[in-house]
């Protein structure tokens, strides 16, 4: 097969990265005088040669897009086929299952399990997974064929949706490649079982990448009374009702969210400590600050405020101005857990953000503990944008 695919040939030197490990190929590096990007389909597979007609390996093109090629392998012997992806599932599988004492993780995180633009994260008997580009778009047949193979689901659902696959020029839906789409979902963590309305789910329907981080909420003491931000089904404010909290109060801006985090109090016993705010959390901050209000801990977990380099300066503000009004409500001695998942935003400018708000606010602040993603989100040595999760826990004075 990999004979009869066809050749795409890269600019003189540009096939260093590539040998260093870097999967991503752009369009800037390819010898369009050779190999003209007009003369490939979105998602086709091809073999890439570098300048001097060596195979470097095989990859998918998406002519249309920023990065053009994404490399699949590079044992130029291999056959791209369901029998790769089982091969590549069962790494990842794995993996999680020395990690994790029950099927509740993310199964497959794109470049860093060999599965560039796929995600898929498992619920029990039922996967949810979303692909970003045209050329696994390309390959999902495969792909369902390797996960009935691998794991024999109950459900495969593709929640299709976001940004990304409109820059690959894909259109969005939602629908079963095995099985149905169910009306609930259920996400572990911890003692606590959070359920989730798959109608009104964010991305695939939670999000494991903090699980880690909310398992240290065990050690902030007793008897607090927490402030989550962002909550969504409430992952960070029913972990702290669970083991600390005297009193959560659970903001987000969407209705249903709020509704599940009340469903999903009740389910677990907690209803008695928690409340919920359906509100902007810009507004919130400010209202509940106006009412006088004081919290031990505040978590801001809030969504990329950076997703694009253009956004990056008013994203910026926008994390300066959070963190400024979580202070103003954070009792002396208390902790702030802020977090960013924009990979634009690195860690030093976090760490800055921080203080800066510390500053103004006449506070001071010492870090505890740094935060990452969770091992089911492994990160690719050569793709610092997989390193995209961050975190502080700051205690404030």
């Amino acid at each position: 097969m990999t004979a009869t695919l066809p050749p795409l040939r890269l600019k003189k030197g540009e096939d260093r990265r590539l040998r260093h490990g870097h999967p991503w190929i752009y369009s800037n590096q390819i010898d369009t005088a050779a190999t003209p990007l007009a003369g490939f389909e979105p998602g086709q597979l091809v073999r890439v040669h570098d300048a001097r007609d060596m195979l470097i390996g095989i990859g998918y093109i998406n002519p249309h897009s920023l990065i053009t090629v994404r490399l699949l392998t590079r044992d130029t012997g291999t056959t791209v086929d369901a029998y790769l992806v089982a091969k590549r599932l069962r790494a990842a599988l794995a993996l999680r299952e020395r990690m994790y004492d029950q099927p509740y993780y993310r199964l497959v995180f794109g470049e860093s399990d060999g599965l560039p633009g796929l995600v898929i994260d498992r619920y029990g008997s039922t996967l949810v997974g979303q692909i970003a580009t045209a050329g696994m778009e390309a390959l999902r047949p495969l792909v369902e064929q390797a996960v009935a193979e691998v794991l024999a689901p109950e459900n495969l659902v593709w929640r299709n949706t976001g940004g990304s696959r409109a820059m690959e020029k894909l259109p969005e839906y939602v629908e079963a490649g095995i099985g149905e789409v169910p009306g609930t979902i259920e996400a572990r963590e911890g003692d606590l079982r959070f359920r989730i309305d798959f109608a009104h789910a964010q991305k695939t329907g939670w999000f494991y990448d903090q699980r880690g981080n909310r398992d240290l909420f065990a050690r902030y003491g007793s008897g607090a009374r927490v402030l989550d931000v962002f909550s969504y089904l409430g992952g960070w404010g029913l972990r702290a009702a669970a083991t600390f909290a005297e009193r959560v109060v659970c903001v987000d801006s969407s209705l249903p969210a709020c509704e599940g985090i009340e469903a999903n109090a009740a389910l677990n016993d907690l209803s008695g400590k928690v409340d919920t705010l359906h509100a902007d959390a810009f507004d919130a901050l400010k209202a509940l600050r106006e009412d006088g209000e004081q919290f031990d801990v505040i978590v801001l977990d809030p969504p990329a405020f950076i997703k694009r380099r253009k956004d990056h300066a008013a994203g910026l503000v926008a994390y300066k101005r959070l963190n400024q009004q979580a202070l103003r409500m954070l009792a002396p001695g208390g902790l702030l857990v802020t977090c960013s998942c924009s990979h634009h935003l690195p860690e030093p400018e976090l760490m800055h953000v921080v203080h800066e708000a510390t500053s103004r606010a006449g506070r001071n602040a010492s870090v505890l503990a740094r935060l990452q993603q969770g091992p089911d989100h492994p990160l690719h040595p050569a793709i610092v944008e997989t390193a995209y999760l961050k975190g502080l826990v700051c205690a404030v004075a």
